[in-house]
C-alpha cells in the first residue's frame, strides 16, 4: 500500500468516525475531517465525548466497517448544496460550502456511504471493508478554522493502518514518544520552562539548558565556516516598511507583532532576511564578492494560534540557526550542493543515520508572490543541484515558500519519527524587491540570487526533537554535566574536591556529590540525570592517586584510572563529538 492509498483509507476511516458518533449523538455537529500525517482527525459541536467513550465509538465503527457500504461520489449544484446541508442542522459544513460559493465554486463534490453524506472532495476506498485496523487516540479542543476567535470544538484523533502489526508498532511509538516526551525530561533534568507569567509559547532556558542551546550553536559555527557564512547580528525590530518591501507584511501581518513607537509603526522581526539584506546592500558589491554568505542566531517572532503551541515544538519565540547566502547564477548547483553535504555530516555528528535522511524538493504554493517563469526557472535550478549531486529526493508539489522554492531534509530519530529540520530555499524575489546588484565582469549592474538556509531549523524545535531522540542521554560533548564526582565518605571529600577542581580546570563540565548520602543512592540520581561519567572516590583511590570510572549504559567500573589519561581521554572524544 503507497502512502497515498494509505491516506485514502484514513479519510475515510475518518468519515466512518463521524457516521458513528451521529449515530450515537444524533444532534452531533460536524466540523473538518481531513486525513494528517500518521492518522485522522474529525472536529465536533454540541455533542459530550470523553475518552471513556472510544469503546463504544469504535465498536459502531466497527459495524459500519463489518456492513461494507459503498462509497458514492455525487456532485452538486453549490446553491443546493447549501440548503442540503442547513437542512440537516449542519451549519460548519454549510459555513464552508459558502465559503467556496464566495470563491466562485459553481458545483461541490458529496460522498455517500449507508445513511452518511457529507461534502468533501475526496477520494475515497470503494468500500468500508477496506478500512482495516484503526484506533482512536485521544481528544483535544480546536478552534474553528484555526481561527482562536472561533468557537472551540471537540477533536477526536484516529489512526488507521492496513495491518495490524503495523498498528501495535504505532501504538508501541506512541507509548515510548510520551514516555521520552521532551517537556517531562525537560522537567526532570532542570532544562527549560515555559512559564504563564512570561506567556505561552515563550519558552525560558535554565542553566542546563542553555549549555546544550550554547554548544550547539558552537557546533552550527563550525558548520557555517566550512561553508564560507560569516556571523553577523540583527535587532529584534524593524520599521514596518522594512517588512512591506520584503513581502512579509503582506503574506503574513496577522502572524507578526505590530506596534507604533514614535508615531510610526514597527514590528518584531518574524524573519531574518531583511537585515541580512540590508547588510548586503551597505556597499557595492562585485562578482569577486560572491558568494557572500551571513550567518545568525536570530530570535524571531511569530504569533502561533494557542491552540497549536506545543512545548518547543511550536512556539513563540524561535531562534533560527538563520543564513542568507547572496551568489551569482552559476554558482547554485555548487553551492546548494555544498550545504547538502555538510548537512549529512552534520546529522551523521548528531547520531542520526545518514542513509535515512529524507530530501524533499518543494515547488510553488497556491499561496506566492513573484512571477511564474520566475519560479519555474528557480525550481529547475534546484532540480540541477539535486540532480548533479545524484541525491534522491521526493518531490513535494505546492509545498515552497511564499517566495521560492526549497529543499527540506527531515531526519528519522530513534522512534522512527520523521522531522523536517534543514531547509534551503532558493529567491529570485527579494532581489528584485530590495532592488540588489553586484557589478559583474563586464562592468554591468547585475542580480544577485539568494539562498535562505538553516541547518537546524529552530534550535528550540531541535532540542525538543534531540531531547526524545536520545532520551535525554545528550553526547558527552554536548551534555550539560559530563562528569560528577562522587565520595565514598566525608574521609575522601577533600580528595573528591581535588579531582573535581583538575577536571573543571580542564574544561570538562563537573559537579561534586558530597552529601551524607549512600553511594548507591548518589550514583542512581546521577544515572537518573543522565550524566555520562561518574566518578566514584575512596580509600583506594585516595592512596594509588587514582580514580574509579562508571560510564553512562555501561556496568562496568574501571578501577585504577589515572586522571591525567582519563581528562586526555575525555578531552579527545569531545573534540571529536563521538
Amino acid at each position: 500500500m503507497t502512502m497515498k492509498d494509505l491516506e485514502t483509507m484514513r479519510h475515510s476511516t475518518a468519515h466512518i468516525l463521524a457516521q458513528a458518533v451521529l449515530r450515537l449523538w444524533p444532534n452531533a455537529k460536524l466540523g473538518m475531517g481531513p486525513a494528517i500525517e500518521n492518522g485522522f482527525y474529525y472536529d465536533f459541536d454540541d455533542v459530550e465525548i470523553k475518552e471513556d467513550d472510544f469503546p463504544k465509538i469504535e465498536a459502531e465503527m466497527k459495524k459500519i466497517v463489518k456492513e461494507n457500504q459503498k462509497f458514492e461520489k455525487t456532485v452538486m449544484n453549490i446553491d443546493d448544496a447549501i440548503k442540503l446541508l442547513e437542512g440537516k442542522k449542519q451549519e460548519y459544513t454549510a459555513e464552508l460550502a459558502k465559503d467556496l460559493k464566495k470563491e466562485g465554486k459553481k458545483e461541490v463534490s458529496f460522498y455517500k456511504n449507508g445513511e452518511f453524506i457529507n461534502m468533501c472532495k475526496g477520494p475515497h476506498i470503494s468500500y468500508t471493508k477496506g478500512v482495516k485496523h484503526f484506533k482512536l487516540l485521544k481528544i483535544a479542543a480546536a478552534y474553528w478554522k484555526g481561527d482562536e476567535k472561533n468557537k472551540m470544538l471537540t477533536r477526536i484523533y484516529g489512526t488507521a493502518f492496513q495491518k495490524e502489526c503495523d498498528l501495535k508498532h504505532y501504538l508501541h511509538t506512541l507509548e515510548e514518544a510520551e514516555k521520552r516526551s521532551h517537556r517531562k525530561i525537560g522537567k526532570k533534568l532542570d532544562l527549560f520552562s515555559i512559564n504563564e507569567k512570561i506567556g505561552p509559547g515563550l519558552p525560558v532556558f535554565h542553566p542546563k539548558g542553555t549549555v546544550i542551546r550554547n554548544e550547539l550553536m558552537k557546533f552550527v559555527r563550525k558548520q557555517n565556516e566550512r561553508l564560507g557564512f560569516k556571523e553577523v547580528w540583527s535587532p529584534h525590530i524593524a520599521n514596518s516598511d522594512l517588512w512591506k518591501s520584503s513581502g512579509h507584511y503582506e503574506a503574513f501581518k496577522d502572524d507578526m507583532y505590530i506596534f507604533q513607537a514614535d508615531e510610526q509603526e514597527y514590528a518584531l522581526k518574524p524573519m531574518n532576511c531583511p537585515f541580512h539584506i540590508q547588510i548586503y546592500k551597505s556597499r557595492t558589491r562585485s562578482y569577486r564578492d560572491l558568494p557572500l554568505a551571513f550567518s545568525e542566531f536570530g530570535v524571531v517572532y511569530r504569533h502561533e494560534k494557542s491552540g497549536e503551541l506545543s512545548g518547543l515544538f511550536r512556539v513563540r519565540a524561535l531562534t533560527q540557526d538563520d543564513g542568507h547566502a547572496f551568489i551569482r547564477e552559476d554558482q547554485i548547483e555548487s553551492f546548494v550542493l555544498n550545504i547538502i553535504r555538510v548537512t549529512f555530516d552534520m546529522f551523521e555528528k548528531l547520531g542520526f543515520k545518514k542513509e535515512e535522511l529524507n530530501v524533499k524538493l518543494s515547488t510553488m504554493p497556491e499561496r506566492h508572490i513573484g512571477d511564474e517563469k520566475i519560479w519555474e526557472k528557480a525550481t529547475l535550478a534546484l532540480k540541477k543541484s539535486l540532480d548533479d549531486g545524484k541525491v534522491k529526493y521526493e518531490l513535494k508539489e505546492g509545498e515552497g515558500a511564499f517566495y521560492g522554492p526549497k529543499i527540506d531534509i527531515d531526519v528519522k530519530d530513534s522512534l522512527d519519527r520523521y522531522w523536517q529540520l534543514t531547509t534551503i530555499q532558493l529567491d529570485f524575489f527579494m532581489p528584485e524587491r530590495f532592488d540588489l546588484k553586484y557589478v559583474d565582469k563586464n562592468n554591468k549592474e547585475v542580480r544577485p540570487i539568494i539562498v535562505h538556509r538553516a541547518l537546524l531549523g529552530t534550535l528550540e524545535r531541535f532540542i525538543g526533537v534531540y531531547i526524545e531522540h536520545c532520551d535525554g542521554a545528550f553526547p558527552l560533548w554536548m551534555a550539560p554535566i559530563q562528569a560528577v564526582v562522587i565520595n565514598f565518605t566525608d574521609d575522601y571529600k577533600n580528595y573528591a574536591g581535588e579531582i573535581e577542581k583538575k577536571l573543571r580546570e580542564s574544561g570538562i563540565r563537573v559537579e561534586g556529590d558530597y552529601r551524607s548520602e549512600s553511594v548507591q543512592y548518589k550514583i542512581r540520581e546521577a544515572e537518573v540525570q543522565r550524566i555520562p561519567l561518574i566518578i566514584v572516590v575512596g580509600e583506594k583511590e585516595k592512596k594509588n592517586k587514582t580514580i574509579a570510572v562508571r560510564r553512562r549504559g555501561q556496568k562496568k567500573v574501571e578501577f585504577g584510572v589515572e586522571l591525567d589519561d582519563f581528562v586526555k581521554s575525555v578531552l579527545e572524544i569531545i573534540k571529536n563529538k563521538e
